[in-house]
């Protein structure tokens, strides 16, 4: 039996080699709630489900639930024209954090998604040290310039190259403390 995060990984990759990912909504927290209802239906019970309860990760606190939908619709309208603007909107999602596991499976696809269909551009994830984005991720509600930089450091127009696209996810699960079995 294939664990949670290996059934998750090959679901991200048909994601990619179906074609599905064209028809998700790129940006909203509808496209969101797409995305983590692919990787995650049938292992979580609350796939693509906003979470009701609040949660928290090393000493940080999310997004209180109890206002929630409101915070996402406000995060939706956010502009997302430049990198800096995407970046931002990105950095409130993650505060949002509107799931209660696999978020960040989750949004870094749909942070992709938004980079390619915006400034025709993704990030290369295999390149981005995996310390130093966790850091900067922890510190962007503060100060986001240093995400801003170090992702910026690692954009490529290669959009559609399955290589780049595979070990993104492939990173993106170490990211969460899982290796891809071979």
């Amino acid at each position: 039996m294939k664990n949670i995060d290996q059934q998750s990984i090959e679901n991200a990759f048909r994601l990619f080699e179906s074609g599905d990912i064209d028809a998700i909504e790129v940006g909203s927290i509808q496209g969101l709630q797409s995305i983590h209802v692919y990787l995650f239906d049938g292992l979580f019970e609350f796939a693509g489900k906003i979470r009701t309860h609040n949660i928290s990760k090393g000493g940080f606190r999310f997004a209180t639930a109890l206002y929630l939908n409101e915070i996402l619709t406000v995060i939706d309208k956010m502009p997302e024209t430049t990198f800096d603007e995407i970046i931002r909107k990105y950095i409130e999602m993650n505060i949002a954090h509107p799931f209660m596991e696999g978020n960040g499976r989750s949004m870094r696809i749909w942070l992709d998604m938004l980079l390619k269909n915006r400034i025709q551009k993704v990030v290369n994830w295999q390149h981005v040290d995996k310390n130093l984005y966790l850091q900067a991720m922890e510190r962007s509600p503060i100060n986001d310039l240093e995400l801003r930089t170090l992702l910026s450091n690692h954009l490529t127009e290669d959009v559609n190259n399955r290589e780049i696209i595979f070990k993104g996810i492939e990173q993106s699960y170490y990211y969460e403390g899982y290796r891809k079995e071979e």
